[in-house]
């Protein structure tokens, strides 16, 4: 159901963010459905006899290339991903969030050697932002805005006059969208209400 799925990808999250953390990984988050380029943190020069792999959370080999020979893709990463011999970089195409996990690109010879390292997060986009203003006082002075997504929405009273406005306070509903933030806040005379992730930013704002 959406409960267990929704507190699945909360527990990924988190768990890319500790992996992260513990180690010399590089966190990347990237957006549902686009193509993503991890590329080693040093020049590969294969010899004789090294295997050159990227492995997904430490067991699935991806890719595998040996001194002298083509690529080789798993099945389980065909047409999903490509090794170019040059750079021995790994592109992930149509990323899907199946594909989170930390990537490792490695040389295994007489001593075995990291040459990247990666801790991917994919992400969908946020939903879009409604933003809603109701007036408080007869004489339009304080306001109400209403920020609201799909999934929470947050509410915050301001007193405005011809110039500026003054933030009171609010309240705010629980946001459900793993890794996703919604805020209502003063820029530049503007009410802004913003809703983002990692990877998208909806906006909306009010001019007083």
């Amino acid at each position: 159901n959406r409960i267990d799925v929704l507190l699945n990808s909360c527990f990924l999250i988190i768990h890319m963010i500790f992996i992260s953390l513990l180690s010399a990984v590089t966190p990347v988050f990237v957006q549902t459905g686009t193509d993503l380029l991890l590329e080693v943190k040093e020049p590969v020069v294969l010899k004789e006899a090294d295997l050159f792999t990227w492995n997904v959370n430490g067991s699935d080999n991806a890719v595998r290339l040996v001194h002298g020979g083509k690529p080789t893709i798993s099945p389980n990463y065909t047409s999903r991903v490509e090794l170019s011999a040059q750079t021995h970089s790994l592109l992930l195409k149509n990323v899907q969030k199946e594909d989170s996990g930390v990537y490792r690109a490695r040389v295994s010879a007489d001593n075995n050697s990291d040459v990247a390292e990666y801790s991917v997060t994919v992400l969908d986009p946020v939903s879009g932002v409604k933003l809603t203003v109701k007036l408080c006082s007869s004489d339009s002075t304080k306001v109400t805005v209403i920020c609201s997504t799909e999934d929470s929405l947050i509410s915050s009273t301001f007193t405005c006059d011809t110039q500026t406005c003054s933030h009171e306070g609010g309240e705010r509903a629980e946001i459900i969208t793993p890794g996703a933030s919604l805020d209502v806040y003063l820029e530049n005379g503007s009410v802004i209400c913003n809703h983002s992730n990692q990877v998208t930013v909806g906006r909306r704002s009010f001019c007083s």
